[in-house]
This record gives C-alpha cells, sequence and structure tokens, in this order.
C-alpha cells in the first residue's frame, strides 16, 4: 500500500541507526491497523570519511521527512557493548538522524532494542530474524530485504504505534494467551 493511495491518520518513520547502513522503515496507521508504506536501506560503505557519513545520514533522513511527511521519529537506542568506538559511532549516526527530525520540528521517541524485540515478538532477545518474520506476518509483505536493518527499522516504528495505542491494549494472562490473541506472531 503506498501512502499516496491511502490517507493514513498518522505516519511513523523507523530509523535503525548505523554509519556503514541506516536501516529505515515508514508505516502508516488507520484506528487501530498499521501498513507497512516502505523499508529500505542506506548504504555507506563506500564512504571513507566519518564526517560524510554523518552528513548522509542527516540529508537522507531529511529527504525520507519531506517524501512522506511523517507525523512522529521512532528510532533504536544505541545498545550498551563493550566496544566504545562503536558505540561513539553509533550514537553519533544516532544524533545525525535525530537532528533532521529537530529541524523538521518532529516528535522524537526512542526505543531500546529489547523493547522493540519486546513489542514485536514479545520476547526481548527475539533474533532479528524472527523480529523480520513477525513483522513479514503482520504487515502483510513478501520481499525480505537484503539486511535486518531496514526490518529493524520497521519494528522501531511498529513498536512506537502499538506504544501511542496502548489504551486499546489487550491484557494477557500469559505467553499461551499471548499466542491465542495474536496468531500472527507467532514464526
Amino acid at each position: 500500500m503506498k501512502s499516496s493511495e491511502q490517507h493514513f491518520d498518522r505516519i511513523i518513520l523507523g530509523i535503525d541507526p548505523g554509519t556503514s547502513i541506516m536501516g529505515y522503515g515508514v508505516i502508516g496507521a488507520i484506528g487501530s491497523k498499521a501498513y507497512k508504506i516502505d523499508m529500505g536501506l542506506v548504504k555507506m560503505n563506500k564512504i571513507s570519511d566519518p564526517y560524510i557519513k554523518l552528513k548522509e545520514i542527516f540529508n537522507r533522513t531529511t529527504e525520507m521527512i519531506d517524501s512522506y511527511h511523517p507525523d512522529e521519529l521512532a528510532i533504536e537506542a544505541p545498545f550498551f557493548g563493550k566496544n566504545v568506538q562503536s558505540m561513539l559511532k553509533l550514537g553519533r549516526a544516532q544524533g545525525a538522524a535525530i537532528a533532521a527530525a529537530l529541524q523538521r520540528d518532529m516528535p522524537i521517541f526512542e526505543y531500546a532494542p529489547r523493547k522493540i524485540k519486546m513489542a514485536i515478538t514479545g520476547q526481548g532477545s527475539a533474533s532479528k530474524e524472527q523480529v523480520a518474520g513477525i513483522l513479514q506476518n503482520i504487515l502483510n509483505f513478501k520481499e525480505m530485504p537484503e539486511d535486518f536493518d531496514a526490518t529493524d527499522a520497521l519494528g522501531a516504528a511498529l513498536c512506537h504505534f502499538y506504544q501511542k495505542n496502548i489504551s486499546g491494549a489487550k491484557s494477557y494472562k500469559g505467553w499461551g494467551d499471548f499466542l491465542t490473541k495474536n496468531p500472527n506472531r507467532k514464526v
């Protein structure tokens, strides 16, 4: 479903920041239903200058905002690891995407990777493959992207959609009850 074919109540841009590959996912919401509009990758492997990479992240995020007109940005928070240099690079990439949203006065929502996985699969330790498979079922798309950064970004957008629709959320009496009420989340 293309955004030009449908009027959405709101549009959410999801970003999985990175300095080599940045994933993005765009969903549209109509009431309590979410639809995939687009997802993809911004590849920066061939750019050697780290500051030019940040400029590319900023510019491409701005282009997506201008193209899709999202109401909100959902971005994956950097995870805490042992490699300080990797965390620093990831934080800078996230900052460049956030700066683009701030420039367009867009609200920004940050989600930890475990929270995104929990929102999509019901398990904070789910694999990227599990998240992608469940997103494919929920949002009804056929082709998987070549890299899970795109589905991770789509997951951030859908996680935010679920958070904002929490008033209509169902209650569960355990894992079995969750699966019974959400059969499309099984992989």
